[in-house]
């Protein structure tokens, strides 16, 4: 049964991981008239809050079609159900494709976005027979790839670069790729980016490239000067939204605001 809120009680803070499969879903960010993940997550709370609807804020604001194993959100709560509760009501609402773990309780003010040290995305390609329960995550590609072309490209996109040529506008285009790694595990091609923040579609439209020189279409050395030309690299070409998942999210202490009030950036 929803719970009323006890008048007089302190609201409380809390963070939570969420998984989701992003199939079905517009994006992670709240839309009208579209089914998002915050969406849902506000409205799980709301029912468990007497009606009063909190907004949720995530680490990250996955684009349509990506998918999640540890997107960190925060949220207020007004009820007066314990951690271990909450988190089983919200379970026991939210659908079959959203479910929240590791629930504990945030600072007031928590804000996962400004608390990241950085993100870790994944972007599965299965390289082998047609498979349909993995192209549900997966991109298929039927031509084999030469995935040590793609692992030498791939180092051009490690370090602090201006991004503007991998991903949509921004007045702060320079991110910071940590680590980014190409590895085959049979038919599986893993693509790994590790990064203080993305640019919007940054990481697809760094596959789309590594999948073109994985495919012989563009030779490695070529990469570097995609990346500093300034103009969208490959015409603005992206993969498939499908493949791309956020993994992790490093917490770490409170990331200071630029002088635009911008904070890390919108992710993939």
């Amino acid at each position: 049964m929803p719970e009323r809120a006890r008048r007089g009680r302190t609201a409380r803070r809390f963070r939570a991981t969420v998984e989701y499969d992003g199939t079905e879903f517009a994006g992670f960010q709240l839309q009208p008239k579209a089914r998002t993940i915050q969406g849902e997550l506000e409205a799980a709370l709301a029912r468990l809050s007497g009606g009063i609807r909190q907004p949720v804020v995530g680490a990250g604001r996955t684009d349509a079609g990506v998918h999640a194993t540890g997107q960190v959100i925060a949220f207020t709560y007004p009820g007066s159900l314990s951690v271990e509760a909450l988190g089983a009501a919200l379970n026991g609402t939210l659908p079959p494709d959203v479910a929240v773990r590791d629930l504990r309780r945030a600072p007031a003010g928590f804000n996962p976005r400004y608390a990241a040290r950085y993100r870790e995305y994944r972007y599965s390609v299965w390289n082998g027979p047609r498979s349909p329960l993995r192209e549900r995550t997966a991109l298929w590609v039927r031509q084999d790839l030469d995935t040590s072309a793609m692992a030498r490209a791939a180092t051009a996109f490690e370090g602090r670069h201006d991004f503007s040529a991998f991903g949509g506008a921004d007045p702060q285009p320079v991110r910071t790729v940590h680590r980014l790694r190409v590895r085959r595990d049979g038919s599986l091609v893993t693509i790994d980016v590790r990064a203080d923040a993305l640019l919007r579609g940054m990481v697809r439209r760094i596959v789309a490239a590594l999948l073109a020189v994985g495919k012989g279409e563009l030779d490695a050395s070529a990469v570097p000067g995609l990346l500093s030309g300034g103009e969208p690299a490959l015409a603005g070409a992206a993969a498939p939204a499908r493949g791309l998942c956020l993994r992790r999210v490093a917490l770490g202490r409170r990331q200071i605001q630029d002088a635009t009030g911008q904070d890390a950036g919108h992710e993939d």
